[in-house]
């Protein structure tokens, strides 16, 4: 191996290094799986390029019912054959992608999110290979992409979109705009998988980012959970009121 190569290789393993320290921090295990909601996860997969922390990102189908054309992460609802949100992440990211559970680090599940079909959505973060390559599934998925990590704390073309949560509370979400210059694409990344993509930067990067977040980032931990069980409760209450 020559010293550019060593020393490009030594870099990369400081990289994960560092960030598995910090993910791992953050790692809420099954804390939350017991809630009564259906089930799904996503796998937000880490991979390292020129010295870079990258996540790989999926375009849904076109024949989708649900969401198609829309940027996510791999994943979906959780089977009977899932043994928990990491199997369901893998199984799904097996399936849309051609990424077999092996060739993963599982290194955390991260505080989970709400869907607008309120499942409860667990992110699972794992390392890929750099040398990974994609055989999207044609039916679930018509692309795959890499954006750097940090773009999600510090973006070139960002703004909010106010939505109405499950619980008809008027909030906004993340919007990011991607350019990939070498493909000539552009990628609208929002929602949950906007969600997921800054709270993970937020947690390996511990820096502020340049738009506003709904964290307190001096306790990053116990500002996300409690926003997490304000929105569950919210959304009880609101299952309640309709009872």
């Amino acid at each position: 191996m020559a010293a550019a190569e060593r020393e490009a290789e030594l870099e990369r393993k400081s990289v994960k290094e560092k960030a598995r320290l910090r993910l791992r921090e953050f790692d809420v295990g099954d804390k939350f799986s017991r809630l009564p909601l259906p089930k799904a996860s996503v796998l937000l997969p880490l991979t390292v390029r020129g010295g870079e922390l990258h996540l790989l990102l999926t375009v849904r189908s076109m024949q989708l019912r649900r969401s198609p054309g829309e940027v996510c992460f791999p994943g979906g609802k959780s089977e009977a054959v899932d043994k928990d949100e990491i199997d369901t992440a893998l199984r799904e990211a097996k399936e849309e992608v051609g990424l077999q559970p092996e060739k993963v680090e599982v290194i955390c599940r991260l505080v989970p999110g709400i869907d607008k079909m309120n499942h409860l959505v667990t992110p699972v973060v794992g390392f890929i290979e750099d040398t990974f390559q994609a055989t999207p599934n044609p039916d679930e998925v018509s692309d795959v992409f890499l954006v750097p990590l940090e773009y999600f704390v510090k973006p070139l073309n960002y703004k909010t979109l106010p939505y109405k949560t499950s619980s008809s509370y008027l909030s906004w979400m993340h919007c990011f705009t991607y350019d990939d210059h070498e493909r000539k694409m552009s990628f609208k990344i929002w929602g949950l998988t906007a969600h997921f993509a800054v709270f993970l930067a937020l947690v390996i990067f511990g820096k502020r980012p340049t738009f506003e977040v709904d964290y307190d980032l001096d306790n990053l931990i116990s500002s996300s959970e409690n926003n997490f069980m304000n929105l569950y409760a919210s959304l009880y209450e609101r299952k309640k009121s309709n009872l």
